[in-house]
């Protein structure tokens, strides 16, 4: 179970990013306490959460130089990167035999935006191979050892909840920032595709890959989406919410704790919203089948130098990919691309009148192992490239999400809802 004894005063790990930033602004702490404090967590945790696979050994030196005074909106936060995201002073391995000694040039965009905001890299954090399949992260789930922190982003997911590090950045190709968040009781944010760079981080399948952001507050989201320069939106009304409940296509594939949430959201939002059914046109029960038919294709361009170059040496889950085993076509992967484009469209005009749509983040609670988990609830936001913002709920015995969705870079208004019922979670 997490060690959840010490409390931000006696610990400084525990310190959001948004409350880091006071107390260095007013001169409470030094970038380099915060530091020593997000280390010594580490070091008491990270043998049974095992989140991390490279620490920055400079990163105290980094800290050190980090003023009161300093303006950046991240001067002296330390944060996670997910090990197949770019680094120039760290290795990126992917989690991969074939990158054990991978030393990129330079970092990737991403990472630069954050160190030009003042963002310290704590180090690099496990990952399913190469975000996409293949091995497993050995990272735990800080709640509970046994279960998975969900995958791919399983070690930022895990060092965020565990109070290694306030800030990290993960991916999402299927349902690997929300549905890890969901597990491990962060907020996160599944941006609208393409507002953040991907180059520099693995490509899996282009048409989604999107870097995620973690962290345990929505202030801290609403501060990375000012670094990430995300565009801005329409405003919240003042007036009452009104919200849609999505139980999506598969809904009889939750799990009883997954059920019991979205039974219970109307109630617990009744303060603030109007928590009304939303249900998705028929034919979008194929959205899985179509995420999935271009995650493949995509990804049998995205590995076919390793299979040619690197065959005997590479995951078979990869040669799956390249040789097209699921039995998709190139030509259905570019029917899937016109089928998908309206039906956004569609969706989008589905949510006029509304100030955003619930539905579950994950089945239910995290699995006994270290599988990536299910990302069937997922996948289908993904596939319609729109922002996701995963919520944790209580009342539950292990963590639970629920994903608030809105239209495509209307991210900061999703972030803005989020704020008026997260409290009500």
């Amino acid at each position: 179970m997490r060690d959840d004894t010490l409390s931000p005063t006696a610990d400084l790990s525990r310190l959001t990013a948004t409350q880091a930033r006071a107390g260095l602004k007013a001169g409470e702490f030094t970038a380099l306490d915060l530091m020593r404090s997000c280390l010594k967590r580490i070091a008491l945790r990270d043998k049974d959460v095992r989140a991390w696979i490279t620490l920055n050994p400079e990163a105290e030196a980094q800290a050190a130089l980090i003023r009161a005074d300093d303006p950046r909106p991240l001067a002296g936060i330390p944060v996670a990167i997910k090990d197949m995201i770019d680094t120039g002073d760290l290795p990126t391995t992917h989690n991969s035999p074939l990158y054990s000694t991978n030393r990129p040039g330079s970092d990737a965009p991403c990472v630069e935006v954050l160190k030009a905001a003042g963002a310290i890299v704590i180090g690099k954090t496990d990952t399913t191979e190469f975000a996409a399949c293949g091995r497993n992260a050995a990272t735990a789930n800080p709640f509970d050892v046994a279960r998975t922190p969900g995958g791919s982003s399983a070690g930022t997911a895990a060092g965020v909840a565990d109070f290694h590090v306030p800030l990290g950045l993960g991916t999402q190709t299927g349902g690997s920032t929300i549905r890890p968040a969901s597990f491990c009781g962060d907020v996160a944010l599944k941006p609208s595709w393409g507002l953040i760079s991907t180059e520099g981080a693995k490509r899996y399948a282009v048409s989604f890959d999107t870097i995620g952001l973690f962290a345990r507050s929505l202030d801290d989201i609403a501060l990375l989406a000012d670094v990430y320069n995300l565009p801005q939106a329409p405003d919240v009304p003042a007036r009452r919410l009104k919200l849609g409940l999505c139980r999506t296509p598969y809904a009889d594939q939750l799990a009883p704790e997954g059920r019991a949430l979205m039974d219970s959201l109307a109630q617990r939002l009744h303060e603030v919203a109007d928590v009304v059914p939303f249900d998705l046109p028929e034919d979008f029960v194929d959205l899985d089948a179509l995420h999935r038919c271009i995650q493949h294709c995509e990804g049998a361009s995205a590995f076919l130098n390793l299979a040619r170059k690197r065959g005997a040496l590479l995951h078979d889950d990869f040669h799956h990919r390249v040789d097209l085993r699921e039995g998709f076509t190139q030509r259905e992967h570019f029917e899937a691309y016109d089928r998908l484009t309206l039906m956004r469209m569609e969706f989008e005009q589905m949510l006029d009148g509304f100030d955003g749509v619930l539905a579950p983040s994950a089945p239910g609670f995290a699995p006994l192992g270290r599988s990536a988990g299910n990302p069937l609830f997922n996948a289908l936001w993904t596939a319609l490239q729109v922002p996701v913002l995963g919520l944790p709920a209580s009342g539950f015995d292990l963590p639970l999400g629920v994903s608030l969705i809105g239209k495509r870079a209307f991210d900061r208004q999703v972030i803005a809802v989020g704020a008026r019922i997260a409290a009500h979670l």
